[in-house]
């Protein structure tokens, strides 16, 4: 299965089906297509990469349940200093403040939670959507 980036000026948009082994190449596809001086070759490579393959492996595992027949849309906004990824599935949403803290002492041993505390701390600024079936993704240059 091959995946097709429209590119515009300014944006880009990806459909990338529910299948987990497809989140790498979805994320090389958009990292390599950020134009060069938006962002440092580190926040491309490390943070725009770990955060983006965390957004896409949540909404295809939780949000579409790794169907084959549904698909994680993918729309990225490139300004002169910054990249907005907004990543969306059809799935029912969540609620964001329901997720725990995977750094309290009672919540450390659980293997779920930890994917939204990285890209926290990866990225500029997270935002949800409403419903909590979409994510939007800022990084900043600088």
């Amino acid at each position: 299965m091959s995946l097709r980036l429209d590119v515009t000026p300014g944006s880009m948009r990806l459909d990338v089906p529910s299948d987990l082994g497809m989140v790498g190449d979805a994320v090389e596809l958009v990292a390599s297509h950020v134009p060069p001086g938006t962002l440092s070759p580190r926040r491309i490579s490390f943070n725009l990469r770990t955060a983006l393959a965390e957004a896409l492996g949540n909404a295809i595992r939780y949000g579409t349940g790794e169907d084959p027949a549904r698909v994680v849309r993918v729309r990225v906004e490139l300004g002169r200093d910054f990249v907005r990824i907004y990543v969306v599935d059809d799935g029912q949403g969540f609620d964001t403040s329901r997720v725990p803290d995977p750094t309290l002492p009672q919540h450390v041993e659980r293997e779920f939670g930890r994917g939204l505390f990285v890209i926290r701390h990866l990225v500029d600024d997270v935002e949800f959507n409403e419903k909590g079936n979409g994510i939007c993704l800022t990084l900043r240059a600088g």
